[in-house]
C-alpha cells in the first residue's frame, strides 16, 4: 500500500501563463460580447451546461437522425427557444449539424453573428469545464455578469465561401476590425469564428496555453511543455476520436 494520499486538485501546480488565461477566460465569459450582453453570455453558458442532462437531446442523440425527434428542450427558461435549440445542439450533437439547420435558426431569429458568438461561448465553457474535470475539481460556479452593452460591430469584409456562415479572410480585415490572425495564425480553424473576431481571441488565447502556439506545434526540435510533442498529439488524437472530432 502506498502511503501517498490522493492528490489535492486545489493545490496542483499550474503554469503561470495557463493560470492567467484561465482567469481571463472566465472574466471574458461574463463581460459584454459583440452581440450578447454579459448577462446573456452567462445565461448561454449556463444553458450549455444544462444541455448535458436534457431529455430531448438524449433522445435525439440516440436517434438515427436528430431531425426526426420533436419535442421541447429541458431549458432553464432564461433564453428564447431558438437560442436554446442552438446551444443544446452545439453542446450535445455538433457532429450532425447541417447547413439547412443553421439557416432555419437564422429564420427563427438567431443571426449568423449571434450564432458564431454562441459557438465561441460554448467552446470556451467546454474547455474551462473540461480543464477542471481533468484536474479532478468540481466545475466552477459561473461568474456574475458584468454590466454594459454589446459592441455590435460586424467586420466589413465578411464573406460567404468556405463555411455555412460568413467569415473574414486576413486580407479582408479593415482598419476598424480586431486582427486575431496576427496573434494566432491564419488557418481555417482560426477563421471559423472570424465573423466575431473577439471570439477568436477569447478561445485561442486560452487554447494555445492548453495546447501549443501555432508556431510551436511544428517546432519539433524544442519541447515547450512537460509533455513531448508526441505525447500531446497522442492525447489529442485519442480525445478527438472519442469526441467524434475529425478536424
Amino acid at each position: 500500500m502506498s502511503d501517498v494520499g490522493e492528490l489535492d486538485p486545489t493545490r496542483l501546480p499550474i503554469r503561470q501563463g495557463l493560470d492567467r488565461e484561465v482567469q481571463r477566460a472566465w472574466s471574458r465569459l461574463a463581460a459584454p460580447g459583440t452581440w450578447w450582453t454579459g448577462e446573456e453570455r452567462v445565461a448561454i453558458a449556463a444553458e450549455g451546461r444544462n444541455a448535458r442532462s436534457c431529455r430531448l437531446c438524449t433522445q435525439r442523440k440516440e436517434a438515427l437522425s436528430p431531425y426526426t425527434v420533436r419535442g421541447d428542450h429541458d431549458s432553464q427558461g432564461a433564453l428564447a427557444q431558438p437560442i436554446v435549440e442552438v446551444v443544446h445542439r452545439i453542446v450535445t450533437d455538433a457532429g450532425r449539424l447541417k447547413e439547412s439547420w443553421v439557416r432555419s435558426m437564422v429564420t427563427n431569429g438567431v443571426t449568423e453573428e449571434q450564432y458564431v458568438e454562441i459557438v465561441g461561448i460554448v467552446a470556451l465553457v467546454t474547455a474551462l469545464d473540461t480543464f477542471d474535470h481533468a484536474l479532478g475539481r468540481a466545475v466552477r460556479p459561473l461568474p456574475a455578469s458584468a454590466p454594459g452593452k454589446p459592441r455590435k460591430a460586424r467586420p466589413a469584409g465578411a464573406k460567404r465561401g468556405l463555411a455555412w456562415v460568413h467569415m473574414v479572410a486576413p486580407q479582408d480585415l479593415t482598419t476598424n476590425d480586431p486582427d486575431p490572425y496576427a496573434v494566432h495564425g491564419e488557418k481555417n480553424i482560426h477563421r471559423a469564428l472570424s465573423l466575431v473576431p473577439q471570439e477568436v481571441f477569447n478561445f485561442f488565447d486560452l487554447d494555445v496555453e492548453l495546447y501549443l502556439k501555432d508556431d510551436e506545434i511544428r517546432a519539433f526540435g524544442t519541447e515547450h511543455r512537460a509533455l513531448t510533442h508526441a505525447q500531446i498529439e497522442m492525447l489529442a488524437a485519442r480525445v478527438s476520436a472519442l469526441n467524434g472530432c475529425y478536424y
